[in-house]
């Protein structure tokens, strides 16, 4: 989720759902514009200037302390926040009210059915792969069987060149060559 609030004033907070995998980088322009516009017009203060700079950044970037006035937040990160200037367009700001629905969710519940719902994805990828590895694993195996020579060279049917009883003539190296081929 990106969290956006009016830099320095007082404002409500934007929550945007980002798609899993999405970074900051991903959001659609107009979509920024949308939510710094709606902060802005969202400031006591801030809706009174022609334009404000609007902060925004993951929310687990987010920190709040103890010793932290109310409203006020730090980041983890600094450097992962993003800034922006807003100037004032009341035209937005009409377009997302018409389509304003009020909602009560409770957000602890959605996260956590988020996070599961990310566990999850997460172990199917990591069973996929493990089948693909043990999948790779027995083709590996299969293909070096096929090259072995293990399979030809059956100790059973092999003899022992002790085993073969010599004559004084060659009689015997024939008859073996003949049961060779």
């Amino acid at each position: 989720d990106c969290w956006f609030h009016v830099d320095d004033l007082s404002s409500a907070h934007v929550y945007l759902r980002l798609k899993p995998g999405m970074t900051l980088d991903d959001i659609p322009e107009e979509l920024l514009l949308d939510c710094a516009s709606l902060v802005k017009a969202n400031s006591i203060q801030g809706c009174k200037k022609h334009s404000v700079y609007v902060v925004y950044t993951r929310w687990k970037n987010l920190k709040k302390t103890n010793q932290m006035v109310d409203g006020q937040v730090g980041y983890h990160r600094p450097e992962n926040v993003r800034r922006m200037e807003v100037e004032k367009n009341n035209d937005i700001v009409k377009l997302i009210n018409k389509t304003k629905e009020e909602r009560y969710p409770d957000l602890s519940q959605l996260q956590q059915d988020r996070l599961r719902e990310i566990q999850l994805e997460k172990k199917a990828n990591r069973k996929r792969q493990e089948k693909e590895k043990a999948l790779a694993a027995l083709e590996e195996q299969q293909r070096q069987e096929e090259l072995s020579y293990d399979r030809l060279m059956d100790p059973n049917k092999m003899t022992n060149v002790a085993d073969v009883k010599g004559t004084a003539d060659s009689s015997a190296a024939e008859e073996y060559e003949d049961d060779f081929f």
